[in-house]
């Protein structure tokens, strides 16, 4: 017998995705057109024109492949590398070794610069790793998910006018609408991400952008890009003036991501970073209040992700079961190396609010005093709100 389903209404604080604008679910419930419809090409349009604003780019070649973010970085290595390819992917969480994954099924001769979990690369590193080995790709992670790192950028456009064969390739899941990206002005060739993390919007669709030079140079490769899907010789021409068929795209998710992109334009990209980082830091700001400390240092941790070390005697399943299970409250645990050892907490997009981080503060507290950690009561809520009213 088919039952009839009613998810539980949840606060979605983990790594992705996150809650969503009313406006984006009801927007999911327009009536549903054909993939070539004329009014549908344009809606694709304009999600392409709304995407190269918050990549911050005029590339013409910028569409949602039709997958998550992981299709995002399928597409960026298959479209980029041929067999035989030297490939530098810069490793310092979970997703980096996914790169190297990724890029050796794509037949390419992979060196992984090793980094530490939690630490950003230091740029000068990064040079010397490519004078050596001379790689036709540069591959590393903005926004690392399973650490909550930020890697700068600012200093790659001049290194990499070095090696004018080395093509810059970015992934920005958890980045994209909750910080800065900056395609055009940090040289990047190949750059995606997701749509169910800071631009707030349901997982299945993959914002990825794609420079000229990039274009030219899978273009003019002597074999076929080896994916017919996520090809971009072929899929290009869909989202192209022809509108060419090429597979039938998620007609709803669209009309989802179109709206998501509309509420981020509403608002304003510095508006929107700045209620990110606000948002940090007074949830970082009730964390240090109870005692906790954060896994990544200051200067580099994620607005739209945060990290939080895991005390000793501490059960991670079991606070994360209690947060489930008593407050409907969804937060992540470490991946790999890391599993156990903290918590990722997602403040991102339409969850990037001080009540959320508030309440998160207080059922967190609960959990913890449920296992006999000793923290004043309301100390974190307090040092949250304490934290807004001297930063308005």
């Amino acid at each position: 017998m088919a039952y009839e389903f009613y998810p539980p209404a949840r606060l979605l604080m983990g790594p992705g995705p996150c809650n969503i604008d009313p406006r984006v679910n009801l927007a999911m419930a327009k009536p549903l057109l054909g993939h070539l419809d004329p009014y549908f090409i344009r809606i694709m349009h304009q999600v392409q024109e709304l995407l190269r604003e918050v990549f911050a780019t005029r590339n013409a070649l910028t569409i949602p492949i039709s997958g998550t973010g992981t299709a995002g970085m399928e597409a960026a290595f298959v479209n980029t590398v041929e067999p035989g390819d030297r490939v530098l992917v810069c490793v310092n969480g979970f997703f980096g070794e996914r790169m190297v994954e990724i890029a050796d099924r794509c037949g390419a001769e992979v060196k992984k610069l090793e980094g530490t979990w939690g630490k950003p690369f230091d740029p000068a590193e990064v040079e010397r790793e490519l004078h050596a080995f001379r790689p036709r790709v540069l591959a590393l992670v903005h926004a690392e998910t399973s650490t909550g790192v930020l890697q700068p950028l600012e200093d790659f456009p001049a290194i990499l006018k070095k090696f004018p064969e080395t093509l810059f390739l970015v992934d920005t899941v958890t980045s994209l609408g909750g910080h800065p990206v900056k395609v055009d002005e940090w040289g990047i060739d190949a750059c995606y991400s997701g749509t169910q993390k800071c631009l707030a919007c349901p997982p299945g669709l993959a914002p990825i952008t794609f420079s000229p030079r990039a274009v030219e140079r899978f273009s003019r490769r002597p074999q076929k890009i080896r994916s017919f899907y996520l090809g971009m010789d072929t899929l290009a021409k869909y989202w192209g003036n022809e509108a060419t068929y090429h597979h039938t795209a998620p007609v709803t998710m669209n009309y989802a991501l179109l709206e998501a992109l509309r509420i981020v334009h509403e608002e304003g990209l510095d508006r929107r970073f700045e209620r990110h980082r606000r948002n940090h830091l007074a949830l970082v700001a009730g964390v240090e209040g109870m005692g906790l400390k954060m896994f990544v240092d200051p200067p580099h941790r994620l607005w739209s992700l945060n990290t939080i070390i895991i005390p000793p005697g501490i059960d991670d399943a079991r606070v994360r079961k209690t947060l489930l299970e008593e407050y409907n409250l969804e937060i992540g645990g470490g991946l790999g190396p890391l599993k156990g050892k903290i918590w990722r907490v997602g403040l991102m997009g339409y969850n990037s609010d001080e009540r959320n981080v508030v309440f998160f503060l207080t059922a967190l507290e609960q959990a913890l005093r449920g296992q006999g950690f000793e923290v004043p009561r309301g100390v974190g809520a307090s040092a949250a709100r304490e934290f807004y009213a001297k930063n308005k």
